[in-house]
C-alpha cells in the first residue's frame, strides 16, 4: 500500500528533500508527499523488459532518446512531480528545461515523447490522475501496462484481463487503444516495434 504523508508542500520544498537518505521513493501529488511502496519482482521484470525493448528500438532507429533512472515529470499547472516507471527523454530538448540540470526534472512535452506506467496497487493514480496530468502536459504517448489485471473493470473489461492501454494525444486529448493476448502493440512513436502484449505480460511471470 502507498502511505501518504499529509502535509502540503511545494514542488521546490519537495525536491529539496528528494531523494532522502533512506532509499525510499516518493512522488508529489497536488502538494502531498506520497511514499511509493517497494515494487514487486514481477513489476520490475516488466519495467526492465520494456526499457530494454524500447532502448533497442531507439538504437536501431538512431533516435536521440534515452531512459533516465530517477528523473521527475512536473506538470506545470499543479504542485505534483511523478517518477514514471519508464520515461523516454528527447536529449536535444533538455536545453529548454530549466529544472533539468539541477533537479533532473522535465515539464515540456517536447522533452517526453513517451511515458510508461506499470500498474501496481495504486492503479487509480495511473488510470485517473496521471493520465489527466500527462494529457495536460501534452505528452504525445502514454502507456499503462496492467500485466496483473489490477485496474478497475471500467478500464480493462469484465472479467478483468491483462491489458496494455496506449493513450495517444490527438488534438489535445488522449484517445486510447488497448492490447491483450497476442495483439501487437501499435505505437505511433515506434510504428515498427515488434512487440506483443503477451510478451510484456510473460516478462512479469503472468501466465497467458
Amino acid at each position: 500500500m502507498i502511505q501518504a504523508l499529509r502535509k502540503l508542500v511545494t514542488f521546490d520544498e519537495f525536491v529539496a528533500k528528494y531523494p532522502d537518505n533512506t532509499g525510499k521513493r516518493y512522488e508529489l501529488h497536488d502538494g502531498v508527499i506520497v511514499e511509493m511502496s517497494q515494487p514487486t519482482g514481477d513489476h520490475e521484470e516488466v519495467v526492465g523488459f520494456l526499457a530494454f525493448e524500447i532502448t533497442r528500438e531507439c538504437i536501431r532507429l538512431n533516435l536521440p532518446y534515452f531512459i533516465p533512472k530517477t528523473a521527475l515529470v512536473k506538470p506545470p499547472e499543479n504542485e505534483s512531480a511523478y517518477s514514471p516507471d519508464v520515461l523516454i527523454l528527447n536529449r536535444p530538448n533538455l536545453v529548454n528545461e530549466t529544472l533539468w540540470k539541477k533537479e533532473s526534472t522535465v515539464s515540456k512535452a517536447e522533452s517526453m515523447p513517451l511515458v510508461v506506467e506499470v500498474v501496481s496497487s495504486n492503479w487509480r493514480d495511473d488510470y485517473l490522475k496521471k493520465a489527466a496530468d500527462y494529457e495536460a502536459v501534452g505528452i504525445p504517448e502514454y502507456w499503462i501496462v496492467d500485466y496483473a489485471a489490477l485496474g478497475g473493470r471500467r478500464f480493462i473489461g469484465n472479467p478483468k484481463q491483462p491489458t496494455v492501454s496506449l493513450y495517444t494525444l490527438i488534438e489535445g486529448e488522449y484517445q486510447v487503444s488497448q492490447f491483450q493476448d497476442s495483439d501487437r502493440i501499435i505505437s505511433p512513436l515506434f510504428p515498427e516495434l515488434n512487440l506483443t502484449a503477451e510478451q510484456i505480460f510473460q516478462a512479469g511471470g503472468y501466465p497467458v
